[in-house]
């Protein structure tokens, strides 16, 4: 089985709670064991985590280089501007391992300011715009790619 660490950014603990018209009403436990659901069925096993700071994500990129995890990463608010957790998720794909960004919403559609992606261009992909099936999305993108 190929082992993947899902990881979220910030405010995606508040998922369910957190402007439910635009990311949903599943919480973040309901959005775990369904990745968890996913996972299993593609013949994964998954690793989700969330956290609000920055450098837990990097720390956590880290360790994925160095155990040899495939990640799916939804940076949140990080995407737009955090060059470290861009330059850790670089660190993943040169080290020969896939990184998938995701996002709930499409943030092309979205104010400006979330348009410009410092992950994307060092991501293997990018799935955005399905809900809670933007993580589903990137599970099957990692078996089939």
């Amino acid at each position: 089985m190929t082992d993947v660490l899902v990881l979220n950014g910030p405010n995606l603990g508040r998922l369910g709670s957190r402007e439910p018209d635009v990311y949903g009403v599943l919480d973040h436990a309901g959005l775990t064991a369904a990745i968890g659901q996913w996972a299993d069925a593609l013949g994964l096993t998954a690793e989700v985590r969330q956290s609000d700071d920055e450098a837990e994500l990097v720390h956590w990129l880290h360790e994925a280089v160095d155990a040899r995890r495939d990640v799916v990463l939804n940076p949140a608010a990080f995407t737009h501007y955090s060059y470290a957790l861009r330059d850790a998720a670089a660190q993943v794909t040169t080290s020969g391992l896939r990184l998938i960004e995701v996002h709930l919403t499409n943030p092309a559609t979205r104010e400006r300011f979330r348009h410009n992606s410092v992950i994307g261009g060092v991501a293997t992909g990018t799935v955005a715009g399905f809900g809670t099936d933007s993580y589903r999305l990137a599970l099957a993108a990692l078996v089939e790619a």
